[in-house]
């Protein structure tokens, strides 16, 4: 997995500047680096877009309505092409320009820690996802403004967490504070023209705008024996009435920061060729369907019940860690409105 040694942070290595001139900020970053950031999509959507000049960014929102994977693991992405019907000569992985994501939330900071464990394990390493990941910086942005659905301090996180981070960043009303928490981080904000050493009493405003933060993270839910209560109740009736509502549209695993089920297609013209993978869904009827014609997951109890598991019971046992964030998106977009903290609750009080 991707591991960077972490630095100490002081105030004495803190730097601001005023909100009106972050926009010097991002132009000089994109000058060395593709610089990715939230971006105004229209009047209620804001998602990650590559940024061409500092204008462009979009700091004042709650929550991207797309998370930070598909900047590493891409909804569709052709993983080689090939010319020729009998010697086919294969296009190879070329390096990535170095990347910058500005102004990602703490959770999905977090998400790529969880994804690592899947792309870039002791065991199994996806050469596609490690070399975006090791060419980016990371630059969080602390949530001062939790959505409804957030519980993400359920999870350990919280709106203020600087974990999985190159440089830690928070709008404090009138100015950014920027802290750099690995060396990178702090090697890039070093290079930054027009920052300022941060003010003594900067410490202790982003003490209280954190607790003041997490003030507003309203929705709560214990996890603490999940995973072995699910263990117990894999043959439970709840899971009849669990799914009778949900649509199999795979949203909640689409806008998932860390579902990465994904698929392999080719497609071929001629003697030319590509092969690419396409995120797929466990909320698929086709998902696990067999060539003989069997499906061992062929109702939608059995697809809710994995989703599940997979999320607070499988990946518990294989990477030691629950694949949730917090981020509540699967809540705010299901359009049948499913509740996963609601189903979470559920599960702890079956006896």
């Amino acid at each position: 997995m991707r591991t960077t040694p972490r630095i100490l942070s002081s105030e004495k290595i803190m730097k601001t500047i005023k909100k009106d001139k972050i926009n010097t900020v991002l132009d000089f970053l994109i000058k060395k680096y593709q610089v990715f950031g939230p971006v105004q999509k229209d009047d209620l959507v804001v998602d990650f877009g590559r940024i061409q000049n500092g204008a462009q960014a979009c700091l004042e929102f709650s929550n991207t309505n797309e998370p930070a994977k598909k900047l590493f693991f891409p909804q569709a992405e052709t993983l080689f092409s090939y010319t020729g019907s009998d010697a086919a000569q294969v296009s190879e992985l070329k390096p990535e320009k170095p990347r910058i994501i500005f102004g990602m939330r703490p959770c999905d900071a977090k998400s790529l820690s969880l994804l690592d464990a899947v792309f870039d394990g002791p065991d199994y390493k996806d050469p596609y996802y490690i070399v975006k990941r090791k060419n980016t910086t990371i630059f969080t942005l602390a949530c001062r403004r939790p959505r409804s659905n957030c519980f993400c301090d359920s999870l350990g996180i919280g709106p203020f967490s600087k974990k999985d981070t190159d440089v830690f960043m928070a709008d404090l009303g009138d100015r950014y504070v920027f802290e750099p928490i690995t060396p990178g981080g702090a090697d890039i904000l070093n290079k930054i023209p027009g920052l300022e050493n941060a003010r003594p009493t900067d410490a202790e405003r982003l003490k209280n705008l954190r607790s003041e933060a997490e003030s507003k993270v309203a929705r709560k839910v214990d996890l603490d024996n999940l995973p072995e209560k699910l263990a117990r109740i894999f043959d439970h009736p709840f899971w009849d009435g669990i799914h009778q509502k949900c649509l199999g549209c795979g949203i909640c695993t689409y806008l998932c920061p860390t579902c990465h089920c994904f698929d392999i297609v080719d497609e071929q013209k001629d003697d030319k060729g590509r092969r690419i993978r396409i995120w797929d869904s466990c909320s698929y009827p086709t998902f696990t369907l067999e060539a003989s014609g069997h499906n061992p997951r062929a109702t939608g109890k059995e697809r809710m019940r994995q989703r599940l598991m997979h999320k607070f019971r499988y990946f518990v046992e294989n990477y030691g860690e629950i694949a949730c964030v917090g981020c509540g998106r699967c809540i705010n977009h299901c359009p049948v409105g499913s509740d996963l903290i609601r189903e979470i609750e559920n599960i702890n009080n079956l006896k």
